[in-house]
């Protein structure tokens, strides 16, 4: 009997411990996350803003309830230009934003959000995913506990607003202009100031002479911000931001703790929203210019042939340097440059020269 009841007592904690081991099986298979989403747009902006909310949702969705992300705009939960700092606290375990806010981290870091004059959209995307962009990107941001994402891309910008009409070169010395990343250095070497300020900052400082000028996006966001109601020219190309590409910084161990699954459906739900976004302002731009046009009577202008003649000069000074800043910043200039150059030969006979022929006919 003793032995009877023995066995019996070792069967049962036998199937105790192993139905214990498939309930954590399946307890880490339906585990809920909890996460926090912290960017550098205003809460709820249309196509910035609201990307960073697609996000969240979609990753809730196709996660099936299983990650729960809660987006907080710039200073809801920390400022704008705070993000990358708390997602490597993991105060937040995902951002929102562009990497040429962080220059102050690494200057390297410019070449994964735009270089005035280099690649496009399209480019950026192609670079990144097939081209060994993505990799150097994750390369750089690991030291930072960190790992990036392409999550947007705002296609060709705008080349921003202006109190003044800019008829020479000249018309940039003492411009004081919010202007970003290494189109920031251009304007300086042309004797402008560039000040940086995050998008919610830009009308008041506009309105109140703090900045000559401003860029933001285009037509769609420019827009919803109202630029038109107190400045008058609105100038392109947007030789500073040829083809923005919008990041998602993921906290590297809040990555690491979720299943397999789950970390392909984050990175997964990256890689709609950035296609989706470029197609959302890619719709939605042209509407909005014709709106500004011939509802607000904006005057729009493009800058003069001698002035972009300047600014690509001057960019390619600035780039150069920044290429030669350290060992890494040539090794990811190296790859971009050579992307640049074999993409740029084949633009050359297929969209530019399609666009031409479509033009003429």
């Amino acid at each position: 009997m003793q032995r009877r009841d023995f066995i019996r007592k070792l069967a049962a904690g036998s199937a105790a411990l192993g139905a214990g081991l498939g309930l954590s099986n399946t307890a880490h298979a339906r585990a809920k996350y909890r996460w926090k989403m912290v960017t550098t747009w205003p809460k709820n902006f249309p196509g910035l803003g609201t990307a960073a909310n697609n996000l969240a949702a979609l990753i809730g969705e196709m996660s099936g309830g299983r990650i729960r992300v809660k987006v907080y705009g710039a200073k809801e939960l920390v400022p704008a230009f705070e993000v990358f700092d708390a997602v490597t606290r993991g105060t937040a375990q995902m951002g929102h934003g562009a990497a040429y806010y962080w220059k102050g981290k690494s200057d390297t870091a410019q070449f994964f959000s735009t270089v005035p004059f280099g690649l496009t959209a399209q480019e950026m995307n192609a670079w990144m995913y097939h081209a060994g962009g993505l990799e150097l990107w994750r390369e750089l941001y690991k030291p930072f506990g960190l790992i990036p994402a392409p999550a947007g891309n705002t296609g060709v910008q705008m080349g921003g607003w202006f109190n003044k009409e800019i008829n020479s070169v000249a018309d940039l010395k003492g411009l004081k202009m919010r202007i970003p990343g290494l189109g920031g250095e251009v304007l300086k070497r042309a004797g402008g100031t560039p000040v940086n300020l995050p998008g919610g900052e830009l009308f008041t400082a506009l309105s109140n002479k703090v900045i000559d000028a401003t860029e933001w996006v285009g037509p769609y966001n420019d827009l919803a911000f109202g630029f038109y109601k107190i400045t008058k020219y609105y100038y392109y190309p947007g030789f500073h931001e040829p083809g923005t590409t919008l990041e998602a910084l993921i906290n590297r161990e809040a990555f690491e703790e979720l299943p397999k699954d789950l970390q392909s459906i984050v990175l997964n739900a990256c890689k709609v929203v950035n296609q989706d976004l470029l197609s959302e302002y890619t719709a939605r731009n042209p509407a909005a210019l014709d709106t500004l046009l011939n509802k607000h009577h904006v005057d729009l202008r493009r800058y003069p042939d001698d002035v972009i003649r300047e600014l690509r000069r001057l960019s390619r000074e600035v780039v150069g340097e920044l290429a030669d800043k350290d060992d890494f910043s040539r090794k990811v200039f190296a790859s971009y440059d050579a992307f640049y150059q074999q993409s740029k030969r084949w633009s050359d006979i297929s969209e530019r020269a399609y666009l031409e022929a479509r033009d003429k006919s």
